[in-house]
């Protein structure tokens, strides 16, 4: 008997065997995967990453003669963790999905008070859930802060989150998207001028890097290649732009946390059902 929600894979002609072995893919998670600040699709939305990955892996399999894939974006920015697993992942697994990217805890790290360890047992039970229903499962380290001003104050304990993750990949067969380990997110053009976000091309990056986590080869070789070193900014310049950043996004962050307010409180996910990625 199969279990309910169990993907059956067929496995493919010789004529598609070039073709990525996942049809169904749902990815999950916080505004990282919802994509912000990318650029809008036709649909007026952010893509990001994980569309973007959507689109080489359908790219791929219509190139060799298989179906478009189906794909389904459920992430909400704000999210924590706990409301992506209690929320977002019956939905996915819902969906009969064969990939699903699960990747949230950021906005947790963020908080002093976060227990890392107890943000890895959640992740770790989230996992199991969807490897025991057969679905492939792509994680993502938290990105280095090492030159962020005032988020390096999050670099220990996103370093033990990172550990705790590879340990829960090796140990249950899942995939990690390295962020952690991209030379070219070390770069400020990389992200918006939230310092939180991606750009279009630090998303494009990310994309490839996510190709490179589920084994395949990237589209572009060049995908991690740090980009041309710009002269130094001038020290009274960097002043502004860190005045700015903590005017304009550093406050009203800090304003919605005092609140109790989320960022996507009144959101929904914006591409909430698996369709052909054309």
């Amino acid at each position: 008997m199969i279990a309910q929600n169990v993907p059956v894979t067929t496995p493919l002609p010789d004529t598609l065997a070039s073709a990525p072995r996942w049809s169904r893919f749902v990815a999950i998670g916080d505004s990282f995967t919802e994509g912000l600040w990318d650029v809008p699709d036709a649909d007026g939305q952010c893509r990001g990453w994980a569309d973007q990955l959507a689109g080489h892996l359908s790219e791929r399999r219509t190139a060799a003669g298989a179906e478009p894939l189906g794909y389904a974006n459920l992430a909400v920015r704000g999210r924590l963790l706990r409301p992506i697993i209690l929320e977002q992942l019956p939905a996915a697994l819902a969906l009969g999905p064969d990939l699903v990217s699960l990747i949230g805890g950021g906005n947790d790290v963020l908080r002093p008070s976060v227990d890392v360890d107890r943000l890895a047992r959640d992740l770790e039970g989230a996992v199991v859930r969807l490897r025991g229903a057969g679905v492939d499962v792509l994680l993502g380290t938290g990105m280095d802060s090492a030159d962020s001003p005032l988020i390096r104050a999050t670099r220990g304990r996103v370093g033990v989150y990172n550990t705790h993750i590879w340990s829960i990949a090796r140990r249950h067969g899942a995939h990690v998207l390295d962020l952690w380990g991209m030379r070219s997110l070390r770069d400020w053009r990389m992200w918006a001028p939230d310092r939180i976000h991606l750009t279009t091309d630090g998303h494009a990056r990310v994309a490839q890097a996510a190709l490179v986590g589920l084994g395949l080869a990237p589209d572009d070789a060049a995908w991690d290649d740090p980009l041309v070193p710009l002269p130094p900014v001038p020290r009274i310049r960097q002043l502004r732009d860190d005045a700015r950043w903590v005017r304009d996004d550093v406050y009203p962050w800090a304003t919605r946390r005092l609140r109790g307010q989320s960022s996507g409180a009144t959101r929904v996910a914006k591409r909430p059902g698996l369709a052909p990625v054309e």
